[in-house]
């Protein structure tokens, strides 16, 4: 039987997955799981990588304009919109 995680034990998870550096798209949807589960928002974080195939997006293509910052996925073509604050 697994024990379960609470609030800030699944928070302070989250943080060390992202501080690593490398993303690994399995590892990555788990987190994201882990995220929506105790209602944690992964906020910065979102951006790191893509919304369809969970890859890195540190090799994507970048276009800015005035509203939002698009960012092409290397590995599937998707593109991630992010609004500019």
């Amino acid at each position: 039987m697994r024990k379960a995680l609470s609030k800030t034990d699944a928070l302070k998870k989250i943080e060390s997955y992202f501080k690593e550096g490398k993303l690994e798209r399995e590892q990555t949807r788990k987190i994201k799981r882990l995220a929506m589960k105790y209602r944690i928002r992964l906020g910065k974080y979102r951006a790191r990588f893509c919304k369809k195939c969970y890859a890195d997006l540190k090799s994507g293509r970048v276009r800015v304009t005035k509203t939002h910052k698009s960012i092409s996925c290397s590995e599937c073509g998707f593109l991630n919109k992010s609004r500019i604050t």
